[in-house]
């Protein structure tokens, strides 16, 4: 696709979910380069995607738009806000992958202004399809009936994450606040047969009582890898439960378990006629299974990079203000590491590859 605003893609681990949004068909958005290192993997995927390799911020051409930065920034030992900040000092608007510190984030955001540029923190997984339903869903619940409570289940690598699904599903972050961690007496943990995985948090999260468990456990040679899962939602009201089973579905609904005072006077419970009582006691709302990892990464993750890249270029578009957007991701920063503080330093773990198990030889059990 050419004609449209012309963007590079800075970094090629995650940069490359980024780059298959642009052989998407009808995509409105010009892929003018890729901006990395000068690794192998750099060279091919330029070459694949038949745009320029540049090593530098400063072989840019003039004539580019937008960048999307998906490099690691100081959280990851990485320079991701400092590259940011080199390509807004270049007039270019830059749409940056999370995550970042605070202080890195508030330095990108002021420089931002300054330069008149637009300038995004991207989550990816609010804008997966599974995710965006779950969320939109959420809000629609929201706005008809109170949230009385969250459980939420994620892993040490996604926890911003987490709560940007949330802040999105209910419409904001405040008020918050957690409680200390929840551990076990020492002699209950000595009976566990492995290492307990998660640290449980008690809070409040934009109003709404938060029950967190946090897979806080990290395997440094790869580190995006030995999560038990990366989201797992439940926001609950008076009429029944919202459920993101996993990050990539299915979306359950499951009206709240309620029988009719009546039903004490019956011979036969079913014969109460509450129309509730026909009601599915747990539905898929979209599609009932979830996806493989295959159709994953060649398809949701890419689309989710899609809408994102589309979203950052209404927003260039319309001169957004960043300042609101700003705010809230700041809130976010601060929120994470309040949760990492009090579940403790990261327990750091070396494991082989996981013996993963197909549904069909369980079912095969049945």
């Amino acid at each position: 696709m050419t004609g449209g605003p012309k963007v590079v893609v800075c970094g090629t681990k995650f940069g490359r979910v980024y780059l298959a949004a642009f052989t998407r068909p009808g995509f409105p958005l010009e892929l003018a380069g890729v901006l990395a290192r000068g690794s192998e993997r750099s060279k091919e995927c330029a070459e694949r995607y038949g745009v320029p390799l540049f090593t530098d911020p400063g072989q840019l051409p003039r004539d580019i738009d937008m960048a999307a930065v998906v490099v690691g920034s100081a959280m990851n030992g990485g320079r991701g806000a400092e590259l940011a900040r080199a390509l807004m000092l270049r007039g270019i608007h830059v749409l940056q992958e999370h995550p970042l510190h605070h202080d890195e984030l508030a330095v990108c955001l002021r420089t931002a202004r300054r330069q008149g540029v637009v300038y995004r923190i991207n989550t990816h997984y609010v804008h997966v399809p599974p995710v965006r339903r779950f969320i939109d869903v959420a809000r629609w619940l929201a706005a008809r009936q109170q949230p009385l409570f969250i459980d939420a289940v994620t892993a040490f690598q996604v926890t911003y994450t987490l709560f940007d699904v949330l802040g999105r599903a209910l419409g904001g972050v405040s008020p918050w606040g957690f409680g200390d961690a929840a551990g076990l007496p020492s002699r209950v943990a000595a009976l566990a047969r492995t290492e307990l995985p998660y640290c449980g948090l008690a809070g409040v999260f934009a109003g709404v009582p938060l029950s967190l468990r946090l897979q806080n456990e990290l395997a440094p040679a790869e580190p995006d890898n030995h999560a038990h899962l990366h989201h797992r939602i439940t926001i609950g009201t008076e009429g029944g439960h919202l459920t993101l089973v996993n990050t990539h579905g299915p979306v359950l609904w499951s009206p709240r378990p309620h029988m009719p005072a009546g039903m004490a006077d019956l011979v036969r419970c079913e014969d109460a006629t509450e129309a509730h009582l026909d009601l599915p006691s747990a539905e898929p709302l979209g599609p009932a299974a979830a996806p493989s990892y295959r159709e994953i990464l060649r398809d949701l993750w890419p689309a989710g990079t899609a809408a994102a890249l589309l979203g950052f270029a209404r927003a260039v578009r319309a001169g957004e203000d960043a300042r609101a957007e700003g705010q809230y991701h700041l809130a976010l920063t601060r929120l994470t590491k309040d949760v990492t503080d009090r579940c403790g330093p990261v327990r750091l773990v070396s494991r082989g590859t996981p013996q993963i198990m197909p549904g069909a030889e369980l079912a095969a059990v049945l």
